[in-house]
């Protein structure tokens, strides 16, 4: 039977409608998508935006500051220094710093009566020293002598030749700002913290070339070297907890070596 051609419309009507309306919700649906992913996107772009970047790593060399205690202590120390009539220094980290706690007795007796100013504060590398001396903590001053003792900190993040860049850096300075001062500079002492046997006689054997280095800033007049780390450490090779508790940190014994170590040494720098 032939099928109306009246017929033939409304099918065709109906079929147009579908795939429109068929049309009309796959963009809707596209279009509905990219909305949802619009906050997403949005989200991760702003993100991106307060992503801080990773702290650039402190060179050994370029001065440096810190925050919390350390800003408290450079205070302290300029406080001292704005007092002045100083003919020692003290140039350090904790180890340094430690005169005015474990070695305060020993500071007492072999320093107090020569007017010394300590500028140990603890964690500092070298180039923390160097902030230090860019921002007055020797402005005014004209001491006999300085001495000088800062490394050890830095061997976690900086290589040999890079720790040596820093205190040649640091003796330029002194040279440079103090010129009548002269300056006694100490090897890194030794230190026994590690967690193997290996690790400590790795750690001794870049001590031991970082020295070798050091004492060739040395001239025999302005400049002169000691390293004194073997009053530190017995026949055997070991370092006590008696000497240094933490087998880095000394003992009030420990300032009593270190100070009777460079006593000759200081005594006639002091008095020439």
């Amino acid at each position: 039977m032939k099928i109306p051609c009246r017929s033939r419309v409304p099918f065709a009507l109906a079929m147009s409608l579908t795939w429109a309306f068929s049309a009309s919700a796959f963009t809707f649906a596209q279009d509905k998508s990219s909305d949802d992913k619009k906050p997403t996107e949005a989200v991760k772009q702003e993100a991106a935006s307060e992503k801080k970047e990773a702290p650039k790593k402190e060179t050994s060399v370029e001065p440096a500051s810190r925050t919390g205690h350390w800003m408290k202590r450079h205070e302290t120390i300029m406080d001292r220094v704005k007092q002045g009539n100083v003919d020692l220094l003290m140039i350090g980290d904790s180890i340094t710093q430690g005169w005015e706690g474990k070695g305060k007795e020993v500071w007492a007796r072999y320093y107090e009566p020569r007017h010394p100013a300590n500028l140990g504060i603890g964690g500092d590398q070298t180039q923390h020293v160097l902030w230090r001396l860019e921002h007055g903590e020797i402005d005014g001053l004209h001491p006999k002598v300085a001495v000088i003792m800062i490394g050890t900190n830095n061997l976690g993040g900086h290589s040999n030749d890079e720790i040596l860049a820093g205190v040649k850096k640091i003796v330029r300075t002194l040279r440079e700002k103090l010129p009548e001062t002269k300056i006694l500079l100490l090897g890194i002492f030794p230190r026994q913290d590690r967690k193997t046997a290996e690790a400590v006689a790795k750690t001794l054997a870049r001590i031991a070339s970082i020295n070798a280095q050091i004492a060739l800033l040395a001239d025999g007049k302005t400049i002169r070297y000691l390293d004194i780390g073997y009053v530190f450490v017995e026949p055997s090779g070991v370092i006590t907890k008696d000497m240094m508790p933490d087998l880095l940190h000394l003992s009030s014994d420990g300032y009593r070596r270190w100070a009777d170590a460079i006593e000759p040494t200081l005594w006639t720098m002091m008095n020439e």
